[in-house]
C-alpha cells in the first residue's frame, strides 16, 4: 500500500487527547475511527478531533481503512486488545508496559510475527529530541564508553491528581511497571541490553484516597510495590541504580546521570521529548550545555516512525521487542524484591540506531 497509514485509537481516555491532538497533524497518518468500551466517550473525542469514525472495539477492528490500531487501554488489556488487532490483520502500537507477564507478552510478538504485521510499544519519549540529541552525544564518544548511571523518581504518587488511579496501583502499575519503562529504556539505549538486576522495596499504605475528580474521597487498594529500587548490570559491561517511588514527599523526578571515563551527563527527564543535556567534562569547570537538536512532537511520535516504518519495510525503533526486554527486566526485578536475591534476564535485543536529526514528524513522506 501506499499514502498515509490509517490508524484507529482504541482508548479514548485521559491520555488520548495528547495523542489525538498529535496524530491528526501528522500528514504520514490518518486517524478514521476512535473506539472506547463508552461509545459516548469515543464518539466525544472523535468529534473534538475531527476523527470520522467512533464506536465499538468490534467497529474498529471490521474497519477496512485502518491498518494500524493505537492501543490506549488500561495495562491489563493490552495483550487482550493487541492479540485481537492482530487477528483482524492490523499492526498495532501499544502503550506501556507490553505485557503483564512474558508468556502474554511473548504471545503478543509470536503472533505478529506469524501473521507478518508488527508490533510496536512505547515509551516513544526516546525518540524525542531531548533524548536523541543526548543519545548522539554519548555514542560519539564525549563521555566515554558509559560506565554508570543513576536514575531517580521519586513522588508522593499519581492518586492526588488522576480521577481513576486504581490501575496505577496494581498488577501492571506502581512506579516500576508505570514509570520504569521510560528510565529502563532510555538505560537500554545508551548501555546495551541487561543481564541481571537486583532489586529492594516495599509498599508504604495498604490502600490510598483518590484526591481529585468526581471520585474524590474514594479509598482504594494498594497490591504492589510503591518502592523499587534496584541494580542493573549490563551485557556489555556498565551498572545503573534506580529508584522509583509513589511514597516521597520530596518530589524528585526526571533525573538521569550518565558517567564515563570522560565525563558525567545529565539527561532530560525519560518522561519527556525535549530538555538540555549538561555534559559535565573532565577539565572543564562549567558544564556544556547541548539543547534538544530535532523534532518537537510528542506522543504518538513513536505510532508514527512505526507507521513509517510499515510503509518502506524498514525496522521501527521503539520495538516490541525491545518494550518486551524491558518487561522482563522489570519482572525479573520484581522477583528479585520478592525473594532477596539477583535475577538473570533471560532476553536480550538489537538497540535500534539513533534518529536522524532532520528526522520531521512534520513531513509529508508517503
Amino acid at each position: 500500500m501506499s499514502g498515509p497509514v490509517g490508524v484507529g485509537i482504541v482508548g479514548a481516555g485521559v491520555i488520548s487527547d495528547t495523542y489525538l491532538e498529535n496524530l491528526t497533524g501528522f500528514p504520514d497518518v490518518r486517524v478514521v475511527f476512535v473506539a472506547d468500551l463508552d461509545v459516548t466517550r469515543a464518539a466525544t473525542q472523535a468529534a473534538k478531533y475531527g476523527v470520522p469514525g467512533h464506536g465499538s472495539v468490534a467497529e474498529l477492528l471490521a474497519h477496512p481503512d485502518v491498518e494500524l490500531v493505537v492501543n490506549l487501554t488500561v495495562p491489563v488489556a493490552h495483550v487482550e486488545v493487541g492479540l485481537a488487532a492482530l487477528d483482524a490483520g492490523k499492526h498495532v502500537w501499544t502503550e506501556k508496559p507490553l505485557a503483564l507477564d512474558r508468556q502474554s507478552g511473548r504471545k503478543l510478538l509470536d503472533r505478529a510475527k506469524e501473521k507478518g504485521l508488527r508490533v510496536a510499544c512505547a515509551p516513544d519519549t526516546v525518540l524525542g529530541a531531548g533524548l536523541q540529541t543526548a543519545r548522539r552525544a554519548i555514542d560519539s564518544g564525549r563521555i566515554g564508553e558509559p560506565l554508570t548511571a543513576l536514575a531517580l523518581f521519586q513522588s508522593p504518587g499519581p492518586e492526588s491528581w488522576h480521577p481513576s488511579p486504581e490501575f496505577l496501583f496494581q498488577a501492571g502499575g506502581g512506579p516500576l511497571l508505570d514509570i520504569g519503562p521510560y528510565y529502563l529504556t532510555e538505560l537500554v539505549q545508551l548501555f546495551g541490553p541487561i543481564r541481571k538486576v537486583t532489586g529492594a522495596g516495599g509498599r508504604a499504605r495498604d490502600t490510598r484516597v483518590i484526591g481529585s475528580g468526581p471520585r474524590a474521597g474514594t479509598e482504594f487498594a494498594v497490591t504492589v510495590p510503591t518502592t523499587v529500587t534496584a541494580l542493573l548490570e549490563f551485557e556489555r559491561g556498565g551498572s545503573a541504580q534506580v529508584v522509583f517511588s509513589f511514597d516521597s514527599a520530596l518530589l524528585r523526578t526526571g533525573f538521569v546521570e550518565i558517567a564515563g571515563p570522560l565525563g558525567t551527563a545529565v539527561l532530560p527527564d525519560p518522561n519527556r521529548f525535549d530538555g538540555v543535556t549538561a555534559l559535565h567534562l573532565s577539565g572543564q569547570q562549567d558544564p556544556e550545555q547541548l539543547e534538544p537538536r530535532g523534532h518537537h512532537a510528542s506522543r504518538g511520535t513513536g505510532a508514527l516512525e512505526l507507521a513509517r516504518a510499515i510503509r518502506s519495510g524498514a525496522p521501527e525503533r521503539a520495538s516490541g521487542e525491545l518494550a518486551y526486554h524491558v518487561l522482563d527486566a522489570m519482572l525479573a526485578i520484581e522477583e528479585s524484591l520478592a525473594g532477596g536475591q539477583s535475577i538473570d534476564v533471560e532476553s536480550t535485543v538489537e538497540i535500534p540506531s539513533a534518529l536522524p536529526e532532520d528526522w520531521d514528524p512534520g513531513a509529508k513522506t508517503l
